[in-house]
């Protein structure tokens, strides 16, 4: 991780007419960081996202992503990110080097770098029997594995990642965050949403969102120590239940 800004907000709002999905959100990621943006569902999260890969236009507020406004460097925002959403984005009627070869592509990625970068991948997946196989046929562990790799395969500056353990099992989530482990190490930054509150001990810093406001940002360790919790489910239980007690 680097003093390196990659990702800047500043007072980032989505409206739905009058349902405020995201209220005036404001931070910075890091360069190779691993940022866990977590809350429960319908926190506002995957909102958060869209907005920041332009995906989504915000209400009002500002934010930069790898350097470009959200407003007028939409394409170029795009590619200079991998995306990976909630639910599985490769093309399940594809066997796993066709998705490889296709995404590849989009990118922008020569058929002398695709060849090679195709092989690492299923190699470093341990996928090598299975890369003429349907992707449909893969078990969900190894779809979600294969689309972040994919997701990453053009070496982007920050990678988007959308619940991306969600319906897994621990062993396979654990292998899928040994996979973000090693993207960081290569100056990847990773900004992943999720509402599995263990999985906030796996970054770097994390923001706790309850009803579309941050209500908390630091690393997992300092949450903690400002809560006097030992986990960080305790964290966002006191985060929920003082922002219930504000409503009421």
């Amino acid at each position: 991780m680097t003093n390196d800004i990659v990702i800047h907000t500043e007072k980032l709002t989505k409206r739905f007419g009058d349902f405020i999905a995201t209220n005036e959100i404001t931070f910075d990621v890091y360069s190779g960081e691993i940022f866990g943006f977590l809350g429960a569902n319908g926190a506002g999260k995957t909102t958060a996202m869209k907005m920041l890969c332009g995906l989504s236009r915000p209400s009002s507020g500002n934010a930069t992503i790898a350097g470009y406004d959200i407003y007028t460097g939409t394409e170029k925002i795009k590619k200079n990110i991998g995306y990976m959403s909630q639910k599985f984005s490769l093309y399940e009627d594809l066997t796993v080097m066709e998705n490889i070869e296709f995404f590849g592509g989009i990118y922008g990625l020569t058929k002398r770098i695709l060849k090679e970068k195709g092989q690492s991948l299923v190699e470093t997946l341990g996928m090598q029997r299975e890369a003429k196989k349907l992707v449909g046929d893969l078990p969900l562990g190894w779809k979600q594995k294969l689309s972040f790799s994919v997701a990453i395969l053009h070496e982007p500056k920050i990678v988007f990642l959308d619940e991306p353990t969600g319906g897994v099992d621990p062993i396979t989530r654990r292998q899928f965050w040994d996979l973000i482990y090693d993207a960081a190490d290569k100056g990847i930054t990773v900004f992943v949403t999720t509402h599995y509150m263990d999985e906030a001990e796996y970054c770097n810093r994390i923001t706790m969102m309850v009803d579309g406001v941050i209500k908390a940002l630091d690393s997992p360790t300092k949450l903690k120590q400002q809560f006097s919790a030992t986990t960080m489910d305790e964290v966002f239980f006191e985060l929920a239940r003082g922002a219930k007690r504000k409503a009421d």
